[in-house]
């Protein structure tokens, strides 16, 4: 049995083999239908969702397992019963986990009692099953990863971390632009760098969005203010407003650039209209990406492919 808490908890070479799957599993929308038949999978939800919820519960339909899709209203965590005994529990009646939560802490905990495979669908310290999304997104469009330079503009949330470790992981060079006070925190940022010594990319934190900019393969960002973050939004409106992906820093781009962003976008904040709809906007197919990659993810845990 496997977890999947983190992008490091892909090696080096699993990362691209997965990758290679879920290609495979876009092209061939019928391939593995049936390959988790008679397994049941709890999909939990403690935050609000669009895409994670809708992905994941088509792609378990897709490979044939049953998907048990639940609030924290509608279990006994809403009423005080732990995670650890929520782990044990859900263990006796399906065959893995999916957990969209607020401190990566939940998950770990959840991943010592649970007797099956526990997956990371959102964290406050990271978004991993994205950055699978981003990584294939970007080969679907530039072919090779490695060597290629990704930009990342805004806040140095749980999208920045997991882009840090994925990005590195696939020999690219990665730079995060954010304002003074907002950067990664030094863990991620010190394991990227321990990856891109062994990878041959590197990391880059400034705080200069359009340095960040310059000859960038890609550029992507997220929302300034994540959920749970609302009281200080209207304190990150004054702050982040440089960091914006506009025009004008996709022309210091590499001129074929593509430009990503997880979703929901904030139009008119952290993205603009005129670039999230512009040619070099890749976000629909990298909103598609997840159902694939998360397809090859469960897969690969239950070794069945």
């Amino acid at each position: 049995m496997r977890h999947y808490l983190s992008v490091d908890d892909l090696s080096t070479t699993e990362l691209p083999d997965l990758l290679d799957l879920a290609a495979a599993l876009k092209a061939d929308r019928g391939a593995h239908a049936r390959a988790l038949a008679g397994r049941s999978i709890a999909l939990i939800f403690e935050k609000p969702s669009t895409r994670t919820r809708v992905s994941f519960e088509v792609g378990v339909e897709q490979l044939g397992a049953h998907a048990v899709v639940l609030s924290s209203a509608e279990l006994q965590l809403g009423r005080g019963e732990t995670i650890q005994d929520t782990g044990r529990v859900l263990s006796r009646y399906v065959d893995a986990i999916v957990l969209r939560t607020f401190e990566q802490e939940r998950l770990e905990i959840l991943s010592t009692t649970a007797t099956v495979p526990v997956v990371n669908a959102l964290s406050d310290f990271e978004h991993p099953c994205q950055a699978l999304a981003d990584l294939l997104t970007i080969r679907e469009h530039l072919d090779d990863l490695r060597g290629r330079v990704l930009t990342y503009l805004g806040d140095g949330n749980n999208v920045a971390h997991s882009l840090l470790l994925a990005g590195t992981k696939a020999g690219m060079h990665v730079r995060v632009a954010t304002p003074p006070g907002f950067e990664p925190i030094p863990q991620v940022v010190h394991r990227a760098e321990e990856i891109a010594a062994e990878m041959g990319g590197s990391v880059e934190l400034t705080h200069d969005p359009e340095g960040a900019a310059v000859g960038a393969h890609v550029l992507s960002t997220d929302v300034w203010t994540s959920m749970g973050q609302d009281l200080e939004a209207d304190e990150r409106a004054l702050v982040f407003p440089s960091y914006q992906l506009s025009q004008k820093l996709v022309d210091l781009a590499d001129p074929e650039v593509i430009v990503l962003h997880c979703l929901p976008a904030h139009r008119g904040q952290e993205i603009t209209d005129e670039v999230i709809d512009g040619p070099r906007s890749v976000v629909w197919d990298q909103a598609e990406n997840r159902l694939h990659t998360q397809k090859a993810l469960l897969l690969r845990l239950f070794g069945v492919a």
